[in-house]
């Protein structure tokens, strides 16, 4: 996808976010008084932190950005979620940085390493929590 695609991708994304934020707060009757643009600002810094996270990373790195999702996963693949807001949510799959660690057999296949390399990860997406 084009630099341009992308950005009016990503601003869509934000403008909808911040435009349910403020619809929710309004219909909550929170009182809430922040303007649109603030909450607009707001998703834009969520989305420069998550774009800081790149295949040739390692998991310790994305995890200071996510967090885990429930459902289904595997040490190789994974959703996580944004520590800014749980329904920000990114797709990463994994290799193992080196053969290293000493375990052997399903103990080292059924783990996860802090520096396990990121191999892919998807562009941010927004869906609804996964409780299981």
């Amino acid at each position: 996808m084009r630099g341009w695609q992308r950005r009016r991708m990503l601003q869509g994304l934000a403008g909808a976010v911040a435009g349910s934020a403020a619809g929710t707060a309004i219909a909550a009757g929170s009182g809430s008084t922040c303007a649109p643009a603030d909450h607009l600002a707001w998703v834009t810094e969520a989305l420069k932190r998550m774009q800081t996270i790149a295949p040739g990373m390692t998991r310790n790195d994305l995890m200071r950005v996510f967090t885990t999702e429930g459902g289904l996963s595997t040490p190789f693949q994974r959703t996580f979620v944004s520590r800014d807001c749980p329904y920000f949510k990114v797709d990463a799959t994994f290799r193992r940085a080196s053969q290293r660690h000493p375990e052997e057999g399903r103990e080292r296949l059924l783990s996860e390493y802090g520096d396990d390399v990121i191999a892919t990860v998807s562009r941010p997406f927004l869906q609804f929590s996964i409780m299981d």
